[in-house]
């Protein structure tokens, strides 16, 4: 048995006492009652205690906080509401007091279940929300829930897919972030075979992993050298006994952070050593944008054993959908089947995660769709995150996502008029 998250959580119980004394520390040479306040030597004492303490702590849910967003160029409140719940996920609703926001397009963005929670993408919300009825799922830590919830699995986590269109269609306009492209896109298949009155209008899949057979990654090449036998011994643990999700297995989130961090440590050490220099030398700006970045990136949960396991073999390994081999409850997940819901493709230049090509794939892969109902955009000089965050995203991918939006969303009320 892997006995990594015993050892982890003791190890963190374990220091408790030093990141006390040492935060403490920091307190005694930040006050500014101190004379060796603002000297060298104190500045360099307390910026070590930082470190210290920052990275010997577990960090916790981070919070979106988006209390205002502009619309018409009027500055409204944001308030988050919960309007869909289940053992594994709930959907929080952004919500916006001004005439117009009814009236707008209805958009559900669907996180990455990856290790980070959904406050990852808090930049692809705050970008929508002035044109768009936001909503996103927010995917519960799996060591927070208990296990008697039972399982939740790659065919667990398509259902809550096609449940959501239902409760929140037809109307409804699907962007999926990375990981989901591959249930979303099962997801809206499935609900096209079934002919299911409530297909979404759309789905932007951004950076995904339909085909990893296509310009693979360290990523995809790690998954198929290392086969699904090796992540089981390696990566799955049980949640130790001091959480609600106590006997859960699990692949752990320090794990999946640890991996991340692996692959770029030097940047990471780097960013460190910046910012101890920006805390000796004074330098607050700087190192509070170090602190909003490590908060977020640091701030990781667990995924259930069974979905992760699933979506490993299935995805990177076997490659089941571009092989029209995936199946979902004993239904076969068959792209072609896919005729009304429109589908926009989006990677980036430099992504190290999803290769190009990778997501295009799902144009390719659905023949039964018309031309028009499709779009690709490969959008230069961006990595993996930059597909849903940062300034290129902001100036050049999310305008496009919002023109694809808006004529989808409008053409059920061109064709009814049409047929009158």
């Amino acid at each position: 048995m892997n006995f990594s998250y015993v050892w982890y959580d003791t190890a963190h119980w374990l220091l408790s006492p030093a990141r006390a004394a040492s935060d403490l520390t920091k307190h005694f040479f930040d006050n500014p009652d101190n004379p060796l306040n603002n000297t060298p030597y104190g500045r360099t004492v307390s910026a070590a205690c930082e470190l210290f303490e920052r990275t010997t702590r577990r960090y916790g849910k981070p919070a979106f906080d988006l209390p205002t967003t502009v619309i018409d160029g009027a500055e409204v409140a944001v308030m988050e509401r919960i309007v869909w719940e289940r053992p594994f996920c709930r959907i929080i609703s952004f919500e916006r007091d001004h005439p117009a926001a009814k009236s707008q397009p209805k958009l559900l963005i669907v996180a990455p279940m990856s290790g980070h929670y959904a406050t990852l993408l808090r930049g692809t919300v705050e970008t929508f929300l002035p044109t768009h009825q936001v909503m996103i799922t927010d995917w519960t830590d799996a060591r927070m829930v208990p296990l008697a919830e039972g399982r939740f699995d790659l065919d667990d986590y398509i259902d809550y897919i096609k449940d959501l269109c239902r409760a929140f269609g037809p109307d409804l306009h699907l962007m999926a972030v990375c990981q989901p492209a591959v249930p979303v896109i099962a997801a809206v298949a499935r609900l096209e075979a079934e002919n299911d009155p409530f297909i979404p209008r759309s789905m932007t899949l951004m950076g995904g992993p339909i085909d990893t057979r296509r310009s693979p990654t360290a990523v995809n090449r790690l998954a198929e050298e290392r086969g699904i036998d090796w992540f089981e011994r390696h990566c799955i643990t049980k949640v130790p006994p001091s959480h609600p999700g106590f006997w859960r297995d699990v692949y752990p989130g320090f794990q999946q952070l640890s991996g991340f961090m692996a692959m770029n440590i030097d940047r990471h050490l780097t960013a460190h050593y910046d910012m101890f220099n920006h805390l000796v030398e004074g330098d607050g700006d700087s190192a509070e944008k170090h602190r909003e970045f490590y908060d977020e990136y640091l701030a990781v949960m667990d995924l259930t054993a069974e979905f992760y396991l699933q979506t490993v073999e299935k995805v990177f390994v076997n490659h089941e959908l571009p092989k029209g081999e995936m199946m979902h409850r004993d239904q076969p997940v068959d792209l072609m089947s896919i005729r009304r819901c429109a589908i926009m493709a989006v990677e980036g230049e430099r992504d190290d995660i999803s290769g190009v090509g990778q997501t295009l794939a799902a144009l390719e892969l659905t023949p039964n769709l018309s031309s028009d109902k499709k779009l690709y955009h490969l959008q230069a000089k961006v990595g993996h995150y930059g597909v849903f965050n940062g300034s290129r995203f902001r100036s050049q991918i999310a305008p496009r996502i919002a023109e694809f939006i808006e004529a989808h969303d409008r053409e059920p009320a061109r064709k009814k008029a049409s047929r009158a």
